[in-house]
């Protein structure tokens, strides 16, 4: 099978993994610390405003925790997300409200975002899809004029950059996702970024139970009895550990060669899909944009694109459409207007696989498989 995601891992990673064992301290540690400096340093900010965690899904749930949401308030965020994003909203006891997006790049813009915004709204959370930055200026911009927090779900996004400036910085708070599909892989984990210097230091706090000062010998002193408590709010335990974090380093050193797999890529699928009749592929990056290069998608008419599907998993290609639309979700209320847009893309839209373990033969043979479902659905229908 030809996987839709695959992670690169090898000695690299075993080594320091090893390394991490031969030291006996596989909890949250120096390594952890020297991840997060490494990370804040790719991202061109403090290690004071990153916290390595347990899962990008953590970082969610952190973010909107941190906003002080109250039932009435309302969150902004695209149809087209991770249901974790909504999961979030709703943990945190406002109420998601769903907006549309552009139905050739699947992210939404500042025009799609400020349609849905009310007097109640406190907060936007803005996907990049597949790694492309979208309209993250405008929506930025907005964002401050309204007075309403940004919060970017960068989970696919972490080698992508606007004029040079790395995504997850535009906003208030951001995440990062590192598990197994992911681009940057640590198993499990992920990265909250957090603006402002107080929140940082909040969230840092809830992340690790809600302790101001962790205990134990490994920490500074605070008496002379090292185990006393101070906890100024309940938090909980989603903290990364130097098993992950010895991962992520490794992983953090090697992100330019694999985006540049991914880059090489897309390309080829570009070049092999061109100019089939009926088949869309992903539009070309504004000027400025980098993106991670996370989804390579394809789009067709919708009565075709669950055969097509079919057609490629029995020619051993894995293939499928992220994200489901959340406003046809019955746990997330039924009540969201109509996103035509949205719509549009979810019937249309098939991720195809991309990751650098793709060999050139390996797209060449994804490339033809779609070619030859195409024809052949297609002579179907004419029949």
């Amino acid at each position: 099978m030809i996987n839709l995601f695959q992670p690169q891992v090898g000695a690299e990673e075993l080594d320091a993994v090893a390394q991490v064992f031969e030291d006996n301290w596989l909890g949250h540690g120096p390594r952890t610390k020297e991840f997060e400096a490494a990370f804040a340093a790719h991202l061109g900010v403090g290690p004071e405003h990153v916290v390595f965690l347990n899962s990008g899904t953590s970082g969610l749930f952190l973010a909107l925790e941190s906003l002080g949401l109250q039932d009435g308030d309302e969150v902004v965020l695209p149809s087209l997300s991770f249901l974790a994003a909504a999961n979030a909203v709703l943990t945190s006891g406002a109420r998601p409200v769903f907006c549309d997006a552009d139905p050739r790049t699947l992210n939404p813009t500042a025009a799609d975002v400020e349609r849905s915004l009310t007097d109640r709204t406190r907060a936007v959370v803005v996907l990049h899809y597949g790694g492309c930055p979208g309209d993250i200026v405008r929506i930025a911009e907005l964002c401050r004029e309204r007075g309403v927090a940004l919060v970017e779900d960068a989970a696919c996004s972490v080698a992508s950059r606007v004029d040079g400036r790395a995504v997850g910085t535009f906003g208030d708070l951001a995440m990062w996702s590192f598990d197994a599909m992911k681009v940057l892989v640590t198993g499990d984990g992920g990265m909250i970024y957090v603006k402002d210097a107080e929140r940082a230091a909040r969230v840092r706090r809830l992340a690790y139970h809600g302790l101001a000062q962790p205990s134990g010998f490994g920490y500074a002193k605070v008496s002379a009895r090292w185990w006393e408590l101070d906890v100024p709010e309940p938090g909980r335990r989603v903290i990364g550990n130097d098993l992950t974090a010895a991962i992520g380093s490794v992983q953090l050193r090697r992100l330019p060669e694999m985006v540049a797999r991914r880059r090489e890529i897309v390309a080829r699928y570009d070049q092999e899909l061109a100019g089939l009749d009926g088949l869309l592929t992903p539009p070309p990056l504004p000027a400025g944009h980098e993106s991670t290069h996370y989804f390579y998608w394809v789009q067709m008419e919708p009565g075709l694109r669950d055969r097509v599907a079919g057609d490629l998993l029995s020619d051993g290609v894995y293939t499928t459409f992220r994200y489901a639309p959340l406003h046809k979700v019955p746990a997330y209320g039924t009540d969201a207007p109509a996103l035509p847009g949205s719509d549009w893309a979810s019937e249309r839209t098939l991720c195809l696989p991309l990751h650098p373990g793709l060999s050139d033969a390996d797209v060449l043979t994804v490339a033809a498989s779609l070619r030859k479902a195409l024809d052949a659905r297609r002579a179907e229908a004419a029949a």
